[in-house]
């Protein structure tokens, strides 16, 4: 799984072989979220607020 950015404990990254469209995953702590691109739609947001 590569990963694009580490920034404040969010990691955002893909899987080379997920299908479209085209979305990146974000992960902080046990949390996570997948965004669409290039629209930015949130699919899931499992991102607890602070």
């Amino acid at each position: 799984m590569p990963t694009l950015l580490l920034q404040e404990g969010f990691k955002f990254f893909f899987y080379a072989n997920e299908h479209e469209p085209k979305h990146i995953h974000v992960m902080k702590g046990g949390n996570y979220a997948k965004i669409e691109l290039p629209n930015l739609r949130v699919v899931y947001n499992y991102l607890k607020p602070q």
